[in-house]
């Protein structure tokens, strides 16, 4: 029979880890890679497996989603983060799919929450994620934000969803607006993209008029109009942040 392994990578997820891991401790194995987490994640960790790996650097999501793919020895893999849960439904889903074998990809329906709201419009729904591969078929792209899962062939679709509890509060917003905002920057410089006032004035209007108006995020309330101007904030930043990383690179000596 084939074997599935869980894949995290964590980071000070205390508040997260152990109702993720809960809904899949029936998995063959439960492989954790932590990159210093000072909160208590680790125990967590080692109450659900033995497959727990430390790393003291920070190489981007991407490479770091590969290094816990390296540790996985099942047949299948299922990549998950902390903030997400499988549901009954979805397990006897990837059970069916894992059995049948019919495709060596698969994507699922993931359910976001936002702010405590479940959020059915404004890019979050539907919103497909391919999370369940056999090991082998797919590996992740070395970006440092916004990783993908890449491979070659054509993904099933799995129909029970995936839930996704993300943005429990405004701190978790303003801080992955920071974050996320630097790692994409540095990302597009590695590519020799450019920023700037103007790009960024311009992506940030855009990015909440799709949000907003296109996605039609006005549907979802407060939080659909909160969403929409932290899309734009990140955007904003993001090509901020890039324009004086360019700077800094062509002038390193000042």
């Amino acid at each position: 029979m084939s074997r599935l392994s869980v894949i995290l990578i964590t980071r000070n997820e205390v508040e997260n880890l152990a109702e993720c891991l809960e809904t899949v401790r029936w998995a063959d194995e439960i492989v954790v890679v932590d990159s210093g987490s000072d909160d208590g994640t680790q125990a967590i960790a080692r109450r659900y497996t033995d497959k727990l790996y430390e790393t003291h650097d920070w190489p981007g999501f991407g490479i770091q989603k590969n290094r816990a793919l390296a540790h996985a020895r099942g047949d299948w893999v299922l990549s998950l983060d902390a903030d997400e849960r499988v549901t009954p439904a979805l397990r006897a889903a990837i059970q069916q799919a894992i059995t049948e074998g019919r495709h060596r990809v698969y994507r699922m329906p993931r359910q976001s929450w936002f702010l405590g709201r479940r959020m059915r419009h404004g890019g979050w729904s539907p919103d497909f994620v391919t999370r369940l591969f056999r090991r082998g078929a797919a590996r992740f792209s070395d970006d440092l934000v916004h990783e993908r899962l890449l491979h070659d062939d054509p993904a099933g679709t799995l129909d029970a969803p995936l839930l996704h509890f993300s943005y429990r509060d405004l701190e978790q917003v303003l801080e992955k607006i920071n974050r996320y905002s630097s790692a994409g920057a540095a990302n597009m410089l590695a590519k020799g993209r450019r920023g700037g006032l103007g790009r960024a004035l311009g992506h940030g209007l855009w990015s909440f008029l799709q949000t907003w108006l296109l996605r039609r995020g006005f549907l979802d309330g407060r939080e659909g109009l909160i969403l929409a101007i932290a899309n734009a904030q990140g955007a904003y930043y993001r090509y901020l942040k890039l324009k004086y990383l360019d700077e800094q690179r062509q002038t390193p000596g000042d």
